[in-house]
């Protein structure tokens, strides 16, 4: 999506169709009362029509039709212009007073991301935050970010900034509306993550296309989404749909060791938990009647990338001060060394500033073309 400067012009003055009809009578020397005589409208019917106070129905359109030779899908059109014509300025004296409510959203970061258009026109900012979250004004915002979905709510970073995570969780949905997604298989989905696992020693060029390749073959949409200011966030799970669903995922910790955790984090929350479950993860994110389901994500992802058994035989060895060691062992078991090292360090077994250099950092970078 390009973040172009967008310029729309906007008239702030519409004709209703009764002016025209007025300009075709003038030219044919034909009054309002002859007008009404031969059309069988009531005068007062033909005079409101010509000064906007009544519309041209169906009805009347085929009747001009007759009388002017004119036909009545142009009186139709013109009617249903004129109409939309006002709709449209009443929207923009409505959005006028809640340009105000841009300053919850992240706006800049958002065009930043080429997620939305940039207008210099603050009316028109808006309707751009607003037909990218769907709705149609901010009251509907409201009523679906931050009242409808109370799984959201129940995150007191989702309360405290629901604006950047409610827009980060909208990109996250309309980019897996694009992806087509076989019907959800779970025993298809478990034997997909052995192959994901594989590639976890692979750069990001490779191993992104091929996670959403495998993913969308068994029913889950993965979609890596930037990470918003004040967005606290490192990934989401949830269900678009009973045979779809979604795991989110930002770079917000930009280590390999954060990544494949965090992806594997949600796979265990897909496979393990209901498809009514909605679960947000990140520091002061997850909900407290959540812990449990995510201790047992947490074993799920930890176990899976390195299986106990592994582990406890690499221990007995004595190499987990190794750098050597480390490297050795995670291709014995076929995964990056970051992850190794992450998880030692998470267990305190590796002391924080140890072997980070095994880890691989990430980057979001920008298509120029959309900057």
């Amino acid at each position: 999506m390009s973040n172009t400067i967008q310029n729309q012009y906007t008239p702030d003055y519409v004709s209703p169709p009764g002016e025209t009809l007025q300009e075709i009578l003038e030219e044919r020397g034909m009054s309002q009362a002859e007008l009404a005589e031969r059309t069988g409208r009531p005068k007062k019917t033909i005079n409101e029509i010509i000064n906007g106070k009544a519309a041209i129905t169906p009805e009347t359109a085929l009747q001009l039709e007759r009388v002017l030779g004119i036909r009545a899908s142009f009186w139709n059109n013109r009617e249903r212009q004129y109409r939309e014509a006002l709709a449209r300025q009443e929207e923009q004296e409505r959005l006028q007073k809640q340009v105000t409510w841009l300053k919850q959203i992240p706006v800049k970061a958002m065009i930043d991301f080429g997620w939305i258009p940039c207008c210099q026109n603050k009316v028109e900012q808006l309707r751009e935050v607003l037909n990218f979250f769907a709705v149609a004004s901010p009251e509907q915002w409201e009523g679906i970010w931050c009242s409808t979905h109370v799984d959201f709510r129940k995150s007191q970073a989702f309360q405290s900034e629901p604006g950047a995570m409610a827009a980060w969780l909208r990109q996250g949905e309309i980019e897996a509306s694009e992806i087509p997604c076989a019907t959800y298989d779970a025993n298809k989905f478990r034997e997909v993550l052995v192959q994901v696992r594989a590639l976890t020693r692979q750069p990001p060029e490779v191993f992104q296309p091929e996670v959403v390749q495998l993913c969308a073959q068994t029913g889950v949409a993965v979609v890596f989404i930037p990470q918003l200011p004040k967005a606290r966030i490192s990934g989401a799970t949830r269900w678009l749909n009973p045979h779809k669903a979604l795991i989110q995922l930002s770079l917000r910790h930009k280590t390999d060791d954060h990544l494949w955790f965090a992806f594997f984090h949600e796979s265990g929350h897909i496979l393990l938990h209901g498809k009514r479950d909605v679960f947000l993860e990140g520091k002061g994110v997850a909900a407290v009647e959540d812990l449990a389901k995510e201790e047992e994500a947490n074993k799920f992802a930890a176990d899976l990338l390195i299986p106990p058994i592994e582990l406890k035989r690499f221990l007995a060895s004595g190499q987990q001060h190794s750098r050597v060691g480390i490297e050795q062992f995670a291709a014995e078991i076929g995964i990056a060394p970051g992850i190794v090292v992450g998880r030692l360090q998470h267990d305190g077994i590796l002391p924080p500033s140890h072997c980070n250099d095994l880890k691989h950092r990430f980057e979001w970078v920008l298509d120029e073309s959309e900057s």
